[in-house]
């Protein structure tokens, strides 16, 4: 319901302004929890039976063939981030990383969709359901590529650890 009316130019600016803003601050939040938060065994983050370890989302969505595509957000957080584009460490403290920076990421992406409504307050009514689109658009393939990765990084897990 929009209650605040700004002419043309500057609806578009501050839509433009707001997204990234929206978005720098979902990955800060999530960067500051701590990472106990991130157990990936909790239930937002675990890998459900109806998801098949992960492979639903290649069979449906083929994330395998378009996942490095997609940008690594880790890479911008120097001190604090974690680059989870290519492994090259397979230790056991580095998986355990990667899963926890993975559902670190994944949190991320959720909460960056859901600020779509705050368009609601200044956009004329039918803006709102494009921005939900533009925020699904742009990080529902992000939380896919989690979902699929991290029970791939278990199995490697307990492959080297003779399970």
């Amino acid at each position: 319901m929009q209650i605040i009316n700004f002419p043309t130019g500057w609806t578009v600016a501050l839509c433009f302004i707001l997204w990234p803003a929206f978005q720098v601050g979902a990955a800060l939040f999530a960067l500051f929890l701590p990472d106990r938060f991130y157990t990936p065994d909790r239930f937002f983050f675990k890998t459900h039976r109806f998801e098949q370890e992960g492979r639903i989302y290649d069979k449906l969505f083929q994330v395998s063939r378009w996942k490095g595509l997609l940008p690594d957000g880790g890479m911008v957080w120097k001190k604090r981030g974690y680059a989870k584009k290519h492994l090259t460490d397979f230790s056991p403290q580095n998986l355990n990383r990667f899963l926890i920076e993975s559902a670190r990421g994944e949190l991320t992406h959720w909460l960056a969709i859901l600020p779509f409504w705050v368009f609601g307050f200044f956009t004329p009514p039918g803006v709102i359901w494009l921005m939900l689109l533009y925020a699904l658009a742009v990080n529902l393939p992000c939380i896919l590529a989690q979902r699929y990765n991290r029970p791939r990084i278990k199995r490697v897990m307990e492959k080297k650890s003779g399970r």
